[in-house]
């Protein structure tokens, strides 16, 4: 499947009002018909029964693509954040639309990519830059209140490679990360653990549990099996084989990083 026929085809909350419909009208141009008619109007109406509690809101399809679509919206702010566009933060990009949607997926969503740095570009040149600014962190709130915790949080670990992508961490980048986890709903402890997953240090390792070196051994323990119980891969199972892959490496690094301090420590 293209990823023009995906974004065309199941869109869910991303096309219902709020900063996120405003982006995909103006990033995706023929491939979203009469985006504000009747579909964007049911998709507004399928997202506030799913926020009143009923659980047939949403397929699974229209899940995974809008959980698609918000990664290269906030993929094509964290590419921007330290001011330079990396290859290697692209093809971080491109390898996961190919893993999703074939080769012929990638030239599209490098397509999107770029309309998203043009609408930067417009709206900072016309606006300043904290209107674009105000606009990703709208988005990120209404991906908080759409999206489950579990799918933020996957989300947060792709943002989180592709600032990693290059090789180092950035502290734009970094900071970026940080706000918008905070605006989904999440907290800056863990845009850090993220940050820091596959670190060789016992620094990071303490990172990436979210704790420290003066933590209590019960504390690590428990600290551990909150991270293991939320990080679980089928707890984003719906998003796809893809997407749960990427969730089992990240179960596998926070794994790595409680042997790191166990064996520091002396613990069993």
């Amino acid at each position: 499947m293209g990823l023009g026929h995906w974004i065309g085809g199941a869109l869910g909350f991303v096309v219902a009002p709020g900063p996120l419909g405003v982006i995909a009208g103006a990033v995706l141009g023929g491939l979203v018909e009469n985006l504000f008619s009747d579909k964007g109007n049911e998709a507004a109406t399928r997202y506030y029964d799913e926020k009143a509690g009923n659980p047939h809101a949403y397929s699974q399809q229209e899940q995974r693509n809008d959980f698609l679509f918000s990664l290269l919206v906030l993929a094509s702010y964290m590419i921007q954040a330290d001011g330079r566009i990396m290859h290697s933060e692209m093809e971080f990009v491109r390898r996961f639309l190919r893993s999703n949607f074939g080769e012929s997926a990638v030239i599209e969503g490098e397509e999107i990519l770029h309309n998203l740095f043009r609408l930067r570009k417009k709206t900072v040149d016309a606006q300043g830059r904290m209107a674009y600014e105000r606009l990703i962190s709208d988005s990120c709130r209404q991906m908080g209140a759409a999206m489950s915790y579990e799918q933020r949080l996957q989300l947060l670990a792709l943002l989180a490679e592709i600032a990693k992508a290059d090789g180092r961490i950035d502290a734009a980048e970094a900071g970026a990360l940080r706000e918008m986890a905070v605006a989904m709903g999440l907290t800056a402890a863990e845009a850090e653990s993220m940050l820091y997953m596959g670190g060789d240090s016992l620094e990071d390792a303490y990172k990436v549990l979210e704790t420290d070196p003066d933590a209590s051994d019960e504390e690590v323990r428990k600290a551990y099996r909150r991270l293991a119980l939320k990080h679980h891969p089928d707890r984003v199972a719906a998003l796809g084989e893809d997407v749960r892959k990427a969730a089992e490496r990240k179960f596998q690094e926070l794994g790595e990083a409680k042997e790191k301090i166990y064996k520091a420590r002396g613990m069993k």
